[in-house]
């Protein structure tokens, strides 16, 4: 992707603070009483929703006088590609899960943990609202572009630090999914956000990765909702 101009740059850990700044912003871009008590908001929130918690930590980056930027939201250069690329990468990857990775790992066929959207169309409406909403936006806002701005502040831009960042993400993103959706789901949780987290920490944008994972999700209620996962996972491995 092409590189952010001068307006969208990062800023490193010792960057000045904005001219506009107050002394409760600075305490909120710190790790003082003041964050972690944001920090327990967006904690709180994420317990409702993941979008709810993202709203949240927008809130904490605009009182904070943390540019969006900062969190990945950078403008592509053309949305038609990074919405139909989002698209084919997301559906791509999970195919690729659900035929191939899934099955080495022992996966069964059948996600037990939504069977019952099979063939059930009043739960159409909502469940994609949850997909776009919470996991697209919501998820990729708090567990990318949140916590990789927190940990890169703590920890530092280096390559070390970027790859513990990329493995400590993988891993909370991984213990979110181990309630609902089991062991099984929870490793298809963690190498997803190692991969969306390697492309974060490589491109530092949203935008593909909220698209891609959206993608992802919709497939994988697709896959559910036409009742053909047997097939799916049985692509390869008969």
């Amino acid at each position: 992707m092409p590189t952010p101009d001068s307006s969208t740059q990062l800023p490193g850990p010792g960057a000045p603070a904005p001219p506009e700044d107050d002394g409760l912003a600075a305490q909120l871009r710190g790790f003082g009483p003041a964050w972690w008590l944001s920090f327990v908001l967006v904690l709180a929130a994420a317990l409702v929703s993941p979008g709810l918690a993202a709203l949240v930590v927008l809130a904490w980056a605009h009182r904070s006088h943390t540019p969006w930027s900062d969190l990945g939201f950078v403008r592509p250069a053309s949305w038609t590609r990074t919405i139909l690329g989002g698209i084919a990468l997301g559906a791509a990857f999970k195919l690729l899960m659900k035929a191939l990775v899934m099955p080495l790992l022992g996966a069964p066929p059948i996600n037990a943990a939504f069977h019952d959207l099979a063939h059930e169309p009043r739960a159409v409406p909502g469940f994609l609202f949850l997909l776009l909403f919470g996991a697209g936006f919501g998820e990729e806002t708090l567990f990318r572009g949140y916590l990789f701005e927190r940990l890169g502040r703590l920890m530092g831009s280096g390559l070390p630090a970027r790859t513990a960042t990329v493995l400590i993400t993988s891993t909370l993103f991984a213990a979110a999914h181990i309630i609902t959706q089991g062991r099984y789901g929870a490793e298809q949780a963690f190498i997803t956000g190692a991969v969306f987290g390697t492309m974060f920490a490589a491109t530092r944008r949203l935008p593909l990765i909220m698209v891609a994972h959206a993608a992802f999700d919709v497939t994988a209620y697709a896959i559910i909702y036409f009742d053909v996962e047997t097939a799916v996972a049985h692509w390869i491995f008969r």
